[in-house]
């Protein structure tokens, strides 16, 4: 009697891209870890040593309905998901970072690395409300930043492979944009992966995890 044996199916070479890409280019990968979240340390320290710098920022949110939006999508935990990845995606990953590098070539890395920067001084820890809040909240932070660095990422290869397409094995800028285009499509793919991850996360946290932290 014969028998037949199945082989363990291997993952898709498209799935491992991501992760060659950023084997590939990992000095610059952790150099951009390193600016967002300096940056995002240095906010932090800078809301909680001005005050006033802090108080401006919750006050530009107040004022332009963010914080009043956030309210009324706490009673809807997935609404709430859906919400904060949109903004994640569409303002930030998308509107900060990869469209204006598409212009502009590496401009979305100094528009990123002052999003951090803002990030920080939003969450800086002036009271003890916030420092409870900042320990489930840290999860979100390092989800949501790396999904924003793997962008950031994509944008600096897209713009090296634009200026330099010999770098990348094309004879010219207008091949080396398309390449540095793929590259930057397939980060945006788990980069979305951590997007969905972190916004599922963060609305929970927020209407589940907090209100208990907090006594609510």
């Amino acid at each position: 009697m014969s028998t037949s044996t199945t082989r363990p199916s291997r993952p898709r070479p498209a799935l491992l891209a991501p992760v060659r890409l950023i084997r590939e280019h990992l000095r610059a990968f952790l150099a951009l870890n390193a600016m967002a979240f300096g940056l995002l340390l240095l906010g932090m320290l800078a809301g909680l040593l001005l005050p006033d710098l802090h108080a401006s920022r919750a006050a530009g949110m107040d004022a332009s309905g963010t914080t009043d939006l956030v309210v009324s999508l706490l009673s809807s935990m997935w609404l709430f998901a859906a919400t904060i990845l949109a903004v994640n995606v569409l303002t930030v990953a998308l509107a900060t970072i990869t469209l204006p590098s598409l212009v502009v070539p590496f401009l979305g890395i100094p528009l990123f690395a002052y999003r951090a920067f803002l990030f920080g001084v939003s969450l800086a820890p002036v009271d003890a409300t916030v420092r409870t809040i900042l320990i489930p909240h840290s999860v979100t932070l390092v989800l949501e930043l790396e999904a924003y660095i793997l962008v950031t990422l994509g944008t600096y290869l897209l713009g090296r492979a634009w200026l330099r397409p010999a770098s990348v094995g094309e004879s010219s800028r207008r091949r080396g944009y398309v390449h540095g285009l793929r590259q930057l499509g397939v980060l945006w793919l788990p980069a979305l992966a951590l997007f969905v991850l972190g916004a599922v996360y963060e609305a929970f946290s927020i209407t589940r995890i907090m209100p208990i932290m907090l006594g609510g």
